[in-house]
């Protein structure tokens, strides 16, 4: 899977200091300047799961691979970007590569770091990007309806009429200064503007940079955007990029484990980030595990079990026979596959079956 989460906000809101923490293959230039990223930083990062290491610990296999997502480090965005000021065109073309946002926001104070927005206000600073992601998609938009217009009025054709209905309502969504996320289109409908790749279609989540003082508890900052986001249905994760970025440095795991205990934290900040993008990607796993190895794969949500073989090699989807299929949760319980099939918890899919979050499968096929 190839999917990406983009990583955006104003300058200076600490997008690549989360990026070099988050990445494990990349680093990002993080500076005190305008438009210090831009060429956008693409990181691979491995997917916090602890099934996994359950797996190998019941397996003993001879390597272990967890599954990953890639994140993408894009160019500060400021206002008028969507009238090209800034790097604002080549921002808005970044943004429209990835599947998902990931919204860094400043929830902190400090007279260090420029700011040219006046004071501290996060829900402001999400507008400002709203407002220029919103007028990007109302120009796309506009030139659609201005395309359809004729055909649906004209041609008896039901579904270019269908197809301008759903172009005007969001027109008139966007004209309002919403987002078309919130606009609840069906699948069916959704179809009418795939094709535009609508920046504000894309699902996001907010990430709230505080102080060290509130990394546990918030702050009033990020008390105002968590109000600001309820109509989004969007998740919050608040935390200190730089306590962050220290974590992801560390390569002893007792320093690390040290570091956690000192700052009380039970895990890095940056494995909920991780898996909540994943999440918000709309991905599942599920795991092989054998002698040789233990591994995670990744899929949509939703995918059959041919598609989902076909992530380990294309053949596997072609000569798709059948698929072993024990739940995770029965393969810890009975401690092996062996045990599992013995006790009936083994069972024989075929190309229909849709796969669940967490299976252990073995795939069989003929090419």
């Amino acid at each position: 899977m190839a999917l990406q989460a983009g990583i955006v906000g104003l300058p200076n809101v600490g997008k690549s200091t989360l990026f070099n923490a988050v990445s494990n293959s990349a680093k990002a230039q993080a500076s005190n300047y305008r438009f210090c990223t831009i060429e956008p930083n693409v990181g691979s990062v491995d997917v916090p799961d602890e099934r996994l290491y359950k797996l190998e610990e019941l397996v003993k296999p001879n390597r272990v691979v967890p599954t990953t997502i890639e994140f993408v480090d894009i160019a500060g965005l400021v206002k008028g970007a969507s009238k090209g000021e800034g790097l604002g065109n080549k921002f808005l073309a970044n943004i429209r590569e990835v599947d998902a946002i990931v919204h860094v926001i400043r929830c902190f104070e400090d007279d260090n770091i420029l700011r040219e927005e006046g004071a501290i206000n996060p829900v402001s600073d999400k507008e400002i990007i709203d407002t220029e992601l919103q007028l990007k998609d109302l120009e796309s938009v506009e030139r659609k309806v201005a395309r359809t217009e004729k055909m649906a009025k004209t041609g008896g054709d039901p579904k270019a009429k269908k197809e301008f209905e759903i172009l005007k309502q969001c027109q008139e969504h966007l004209e309002k200064g919403r987002n078309i996320r919130e606009l609840g289109l069906s699948k069916e409908d959704s179809s009418a503007i795939a094709d535009l790749m609508l920046l504000t279609a894309k699902p996001v989540l907010y990430v709230a940079n505080v102080d060290e003082a509130s990394m546990h508890t918030g702050n009033k900052y990020s008390e105002q955007l968590q109000e600001s986001v309820k109509a989004e249905g969007a998740q919050v994760i608040i935390m200190n990029n730089n306590i962050e970025a220290q974590i992801s440095e560390m390569e002893d795991p007792d320093d690390k484990a040290l570091f956690l205990e000192e700052y009380k934290l039970a895990e890095p900040g940056l494995n909920r980030l991780i898996r909540s993008a994943y999440n918000l990607l709309n991905l599942i796993t599920y795991f092989t595990a054998g002698v040789q190895e233990v591994r995670a794969w990744t899929i949509l949500r939703g995918w059959k079990a041919p598609a989902s073989a076909s992530v380990i090699h294309t053949d596997f989807e072609k000569g798709f026979i059948k698929a072993e299929v024990i739940a995770y949760e029965d393969f810890v319980k009975y401690g092996s596959e062996a045990a599992a099939r013995d006790n009936g918890r083994l069972r024989i899919e075929g190309k229909e079956y849709v796969v669940a979050d967490g299976d252990v499968m073995h795939f069989r096929f003929n090419v």
